[in-house]
């Protein structure tokens, strides 16, 4: 579990996260929404320790991270598995060899134990056969299945994800979402997405942040996100015809968000 308390984060003199509360649950898929220039993005960079908040705590299980000397960051980052918004992918490696990068670079494995966990987790995401080919030779999304590949391979405690579905088509998108959610819950991972999908938050939403100019505007979770009395949320969810008939139908009919969303 991470948990935010009273965060704050200035640059110069302007003041970009206000006293912010969270909690992001360990086993479930956390995500960070919100307009762009809200602060989201600096909210995640400040969970991962890319940015220092001026007030309040970030703990990691208990751990305030705004406390730790940089070894102790260091030994922290070996908890952490990072999905960057890009995939990120090296494009002089193999796909096996991007996914092996971190398990040579942050264990004392052998070459075949490496070898054979980088393999695991490729297999893990669907890739068994890519290993020996380039990040270009395969499609986007194929990319973001090997980077979350790479990402679990150190067995990740903590998850970042920044933009998952970036550039991807619809139906890529809902794999890759299934999958986030699919390994949170395997490995019981606490799991933070920084994400503009509104599919994404209709489908996996267990535990929805919403930043609105700064502030934390509203909690909850896929179901709870229709019954919300939040004007700003409901502009920003709801700011497509097709969204505003999703709500109407789910309120009509009872059905699951999950459910309409992918019938969408």
């Amino acid at each position: 579990m991470i948990e935010v308390k009273n965060v704050t984060k200035s640059f110069d003199d302007k003041t970009v996260l206000f006293d912010i509360n969270a909690t992001f649950q360990t086993g479930k898929t956390n995500l960070i929404i919100g307009q762009s220039g809200s602060g989201k993005t600096v909210l995640m960079k400040s969970l991962v320790g890319l940015l220092r908040p001026e007030k309040g705590q970030i703990l990691f299980d208990g751990r305030n991270t705004l406390d730790m000397s940089p070894e102790q960051m260091k030994e922290l980052r070996k908890e952490i598995g990072m999905l960057f918004q890009g995939s990120a992918l090296f494009d002089s490696e193999t796909v096996l060899g991007n996914v092996m990068f971190p398990l040579v670079m942050f264990t004392d494995m052998s070459r075949g134990e490496i070898r054979d966990r980088a393999m695991f987790c490729l297999e893990r995401v669907n890739l068994q056969g890519a290993e020996n080919k380039y990040p270009s030779e395969i499609s986007g999304g194929m990319q973001k299945r090997a980077a979350i590949a790479r990402a679990i391979a150190l067995n990740p405690k903590y998850l970042f994800c920044d933009e998952p579905n970036s550039g991807l088509d619809p139906k890529t998108s809902i794999v890759i979402d299934e999958l986030l959610s699919d390994i949170t819950h395997e490995y019981n991972i606490t799991t933070v997405i920084n994400t503009h999908d509104m599919n994404s938050v209709l489908g996996i939403g267990e535990n929805i942040i919403f930043i609105y100019k700064g502030h934390r505007e509203w909690v909850g979770n896929m179901k709870e996100i229709f019954a919300t009395t939040s004007e700003a949320l409901n502009d920003f969810v709801f700011a497509t015809d097709l969204f505003q008939e999703v709500k109407d139908y789910i309120l009509a009919h009872g059905f699951t968000a999950k459910g309409a969303a992918r019938r969408n």
